[in-house]
């Protein structure tokens, strides 16, 4: 079997690592590792301060707040680098990671795989049925593949999955998390209304971006909404996020907006931890209500299940997301899914 070469394209303000805020550059991230364990050649084009296993193109990041003028030059700088690349490093697929992709799509030619990492609701009809020739979609949840329907473009469905490091299991201690990227769709301000009923401890851990609107949520929903005992820690990363993960009681995510996978609860799980969450999009289909976690419709809901949740077992979690969610079954099916676009011609 030939050895490819994949260039991955993120979406440009965002930072790619080994463990990125956002769900669509951790996916990217950890098929850029698989890549590289398997001898293929990676090549990624992601914001400028980036951490890439394979060969990194940088996106020059812009001054705060991003402005309109910002978005046209990171969308005239993706095009003419990834045509750039496909033309001088042979490459045999590219792989969009953006929820904007339509913005750069590259001339006809060279296969082009788009993972909808976001909801559906997100992309417009035309961005769904792109006219380009040899150009794929695929999907990353139960929920989001059947609300897509039956589509000539969708390749299939690769669920996204997770693996935990090699923690010792320890005690649970006294608080419950809540992390992400700070902004409304989250309803992060809905967690801290729920411990602050449930007289629980929580933090939330998590980065504010550049956007304007992000920045206000945060000043007006989050920070009146603090204590002595709902706390924001800022971002974590690694080894500390894990073991809050670990830690935890339980992992609140309270997402307004239909979300994709959540890769916050299926970590959680991964980590042996409960997860207590709004049944929004995949959020429904990755707890299981009374064995990993319980579904919750509100505020009040929430907060009696903060009362009850430390009758779920860990054990149970971390077997079940063992079970469904593993990050090496995924990279290996997106492998061989290149394998498969690359040969169709």
């Amino acid at each position: 079997m030939r050895k490819l070469t994949i260039l991955s394209v993120a979406f440009p303000f965002a930072l790619v690592g080994p463990d990125p805020v956002g769900g669509a550059e951790q996916i990217l991230s950890s098929i850029d590792h698989a890549l590289t364990r398997a001898g293929y050649r990676s090549i990624v084009i992601a914001a400028e301060g980036s951490q890439t296993w394979g060969d990194l193109v940088a996106v020059p990041r812009p001054a705060q707040p991003i402005s309109e003028q910002d978005w046209h030059q990171a969308h005239d700088f993706l095009r003419m680098m990834i045509r750039h690349t496909v033309d001088n490093a042979r490459v045999d697929l590219v792989h969009l990671h953006g929820v904007d992709f339509q913005n750069y799509l590259p001339a006809p030619g060279v296969p082009v795989l788009a993972t909808l990492h976001l909801p559906l609701s997100s992309y417009s009809h035309s961005v769904l049925n792109p006219k380009r020739p040899r150009t794929w979609l695929n999907t990353v949840s139960q929920h989001q593949h059947q609300a897509l329907g039956s589509h000539s473009r969708v390749i299939g469905l690769i669920e996204n999955g997770v693996d935990a490091p090699q923690i010792p299991a320890g005690p649970k201690a006294s608080f419950a998390l809540t992390l992400g990227r700070i902004c409304f769709e989250k309803g992060f301000h809905l967690a801290l209304d729920a411990a602050k009923a449930a007289d629980v401890e929580l933090l939330l851990a998590g980065t504010i971006s550049d956007f304007p609107e992000h920045i206000a949520y945060f000043e007006r929903e989050i920070v009146p909404r603090l204590d002595a005992t709902r706390r924001w820690i800022g971002a974590v990363s690694g080894l500390r996020k894990w073991q809050l993960l670990q830690s935890a009681r339980c992992v609140l995510v309270p997402s307004l907006i239909p979300e994709t996978a959540s890769l916050v609860a299926r970590e959680a799980l991964a980590a042996g931890t409960p997860v207590i969450a709004f049944p929004n999009g995949a959020l429904a289909e990755t707890i299981e209500h009374g064995r990993t976690g319980f579904l919750v419709d509100d505020v009040a809901s929430m907060t009696e299940a903060l009362r009850r949740v430390d009758a779920l077992d860990p054990a149970e979690c971390r077997r079940v997301a063992q079970q469904r969610y593993s990050g090496t079954r995924m990279t290996d099916r997106y492998l061989e899914l290149y394998q498969q676009l690359v040969e169709a011609g």
